[in-house]
């Protein structure tokens, strides 16, 4: 028999073994179930990505501290994502973390997250989730609720019509007995079971979002529509409005913005209870035609799928596209974090590493707007960064005869190649300082005085230096990587002047993988997949926006997300009332940064012009035109597939346009009969407006 001594030896050598970690196959799926790259996981662990390929191969193990970190993050990950076999057996309150294993860190980091929503006395007597049936139109799923955070078991929004109705994700409609603006507040806070987790460990929860339709709105005593003669994005109710007195009367307030199509309505947050509800009025216009077709026109369920899906993959609608863009970064990089005061041992608010922090920095001159104070108050007359996106048509004279007797010109348009430019590229986090004579250096972020008017490309190119294409005559101001493609190329930089930045960071990382992954899933739901063919991916390009058209316009809000967040980083002044020189209220945001939109689209045009010297050097083709990220080639056939470089194999030329989903590859735009030729150039004819359909770039809008 084992003696006392040798079993208490035996307990402790288990109580010091190392974790032990899922087998590497189920780590690399929990990982894949986050949407998180190897690379993203080696930057977090403070290791190399080759190290988390080693992981998840079963070639070697991590060592503890990184050890315990990684199994902390994969046990996270399996509560989040179940393999698919397993079934579901934990209770509610099983499923929620128990406080005792919450560090101090984590539990003040949490402290404005709102709590699971108290179920009144009424609300037991009366199920708060009505059968779908009762719907005025099926949902096309049966009513469940969604697997998640049980907080907000209901999901993170709903649309509320006229009969109390309220749909929510997977068909779930609750019943809504308010009658007024604040009851509707109250109700969704107290019972409804709406919201959405945080999407970083620093960051707050996303308020619940409740959708009205016209019907909805006029029984809460809101007019049926918001009428007047300024800019529907500064329309709102009156101050002394009776919906707007009631919330007052209440003690809830309203942002700055007021009730208009997006209302915010709150409290100051009382210890751990956060609370406000987003209110947006689709009679309003609150979701804009242009990123939201035909959403307004469906059926209060549908809408609240589109919506549904849009606020799983991205976020929960705080506002216009443009709006919910800028918000998704600052929830995936929050400015403060929990840090410990070594004076009282507390846990106290600080500056989150990587993030643009939470006071506004105003730009170094050239990169700011000619209205900016920084412009005006400095008297500023040396010239600003001037990185936007191409507007250029190649002129009549430098079109071939067999160009001019090609049968087609086909568009190829590259899917959110701003998106795809944002991908590892390093911004300035700190504020801008200036250099005289500065040495060039690549990695650094900034802008550059340099003359770039030496730099010879084909004519039959657009100058990659310029948004119309045209040469540079004198130096000018340029983001850093319009230079170090001037150098690319083979010439030698000597700037005059700089304003750089020390410090640095790939600030826009997660926000591009979550935004990819959710537009690479959303045209997988409508049938364009990676595995296909170049001919199918066309085939089913064309027929994607039958396919699903709720799914289509979550398609097209992502897009709208895009462009309208990257847009937003330079908003310009709204109003006839603006004078030059004041300060607007965009500017009193950390993400008022010019710098990094120039940044993005920099890249972005330089990414295009290589593909388009790639495409010369290969097919000895030229393009007609480019706008923004959309080129027209003179092609034999109607279809890209006629002129695209393939290898013998059959595979698509590396460094060349290629045909794909993701972001970054081509498809096709629009396709012209080339009969005109030169006689229609010479009357102005612009091929690239003509298939691109004016499509708008970067909107700065709300």
């Amino acid at each position: 028999m084992a003696s006392e001594e040798e079993l208490f030896a035996s307990v402790d050598a288990l109580l010091n073994e190392e974790p032990r970690l899922p087998p590497p196959a189920e780590r690399a799926r929990l990982r894949e179930a986050a949407g998180i790259t190897q690379a993203r996981l080696a930057t977090a662990l403070k290791t190399t990505t080759q190290s988390v390929k080693n992981w998840e191969n079963g070639r070697s193990e991590p060592k503890s501290p990184r050890l315990d970190a990684y199994q902390r993050l994969l046990n996270g990950w399996a509560a989040k994502y179940p393999a698919p076999d397993a079934a579901p057996t934990a209770s509610v309150a099983a499923m929620a973390p128990a406080a005792s294993t919450e560090p101090a860190a984590s539990r003040r980091e949490t402290a404005d997250a709102p709590q699971a929503p108290a179920v009144a006395a009424a609300a037991l007597a009366r199920p708060a989730i009505r059968p779908a049936a009762t719907s005025r139109r099926p949902a096309t799923k049966k009513a469940a609720q969604p697997a998640g955070d049980p907080r907000f078991a209901h999901g993170p929004l709903a649309v509320l019509d006229g009969d109390g109705c309220a749909y929510g994700v997977d068909g779930i409609v609750l019943d809504c007995p308010a009658s007024t603006v604040v009851e509707l507040v109250e109700w969704t806070l107290r019972e409804s079971g709406l919201g959405a987790p945080k999407l970083n460990r620093y960051g707050k929860d996303s308020d619940p979002l409740i959708v009205l339709t016209a019907a909805a709105a006029v029984k809460l005593g809101l007019p049926e529509r918001l009428e007047g003669h300024e800019q529907r994005r500064s329309l709102r109710l009156p101050e002394d409005h009776p919906v707007v007195e009631q919330v007052v009367k209440a003690k809830w307030r309203l942002t700055q913005r007021g009730f208009g199509p997006w209302a915010r309505i709150y409290r100051k947050a009382q210890g751990r209870d956060r609370q406000c509800v987003q209110l947006a009025v689709l009679s309003w216009d609150a979701l804009d035609e242009r990123s939201w077709p035909g959403v307004s026109e469906m059926e209060p369920a549908d809408i609240a799928r589109v919506l549904s899906v849009y606020a799983q993959r991205v976020i929960t609608p705080r506002g216009s596209t443009a709006v919910s863009g800028l918000e998704l970064m600052t929830a995936l990089r929050p400015p403060t974090r929990a840090v410990r005061d070594e004076a009282s041992g507390n846990w106290v608010s600080g500056h989150n590493p990587g993030s643009l922090g939470t006071e506004p920095m105003d730009p170094a001159p050239p990169e700011a707007t000619a209205e900016h104070p920084v412009v005006v108050n400095s008297g500023w007359t040396g010239g600003f960064v001037n990185e936007e996106a191409y507007q250029w048509v190649r002129p009549v004279d430098l079109l071939t005869d067999e160009e001019c007797t090609l049968p087609f010109a086909v568009g190829l348009d590259l899917n959110t190649a701003f998106l795809a430019a944002a991908a590892r590229l390093v911004v300035g986090l700190s504020a801008p300082d200036h250099f005289v004579g500065p040495r060039f250096n690549p990695k650094i972020p900034g802008s550059w005085l340099v003359d770039l008017s030496h730099v010879e490309v084909d004519p039959r190119l657009p100058s990659p230096f310029t948004p119309d294409g045209t040469r540079p005559t004198e130096p000018a101001w340029y983001q850093t990587h319009t230079v170090a493609y001037a150098q690319e190329l083979g010439f030698n930089v000597q700037p005059l002047e700089a304003y750089l930045r020390r410090e640095t960071g790939a600030y826009l990382d997660p926000w591009h993988d979550r935004l990819k992954t959710a537009y690479v899933d959303t045209l997988a739901d409508l049938g364009v997949t990676r595995d296909l063919s170049d001919t199918e991916f066309l085939a089913a390009m064309e027929r994607h926006k039958d396919t699903d058209p709720a799914m289509a316009a979550v398609l097209a809000a992502i897009k709208a997300t895009v462009k309208g967040g990257i847009g937003k980083l330079r908003e310009r002044p709204q109003g006839k009332k603006y004078k030059e020189g004041e300060r607007w209220p965009a500017l009193q945001r950390p993400t008022w940064r010019p710098d990094i939109r120039a940044a993005v689209i920099a890249k972005a045009r330089v990414n295009m012009h290589r593909k388009l010297r790639n495409m010369a050097t290969m097919t000895g083709l030229y393009p007609l035109a480019v706008l923004s990220d959309c080129v027209v080639y003179p092609s034999p056939g109607d279809s890209p597939l006629d002129f695209l470089p393939y290898a013998a194999s059959g595979k698509p030329q590396p460094g060349a346009f290629r045909l794909g989903p993701a972001p970054g590859l081509a498809k096709l735009e629009g396709v012209q009969t080339m009969l005109w030729a030169v006689d229609l150039m010479e009357k102005g004819y612009n091929p690239a407006r003509h298939i691109k359909g004016g499509d708008a770039v970067l909107d700065e809008g709300e």
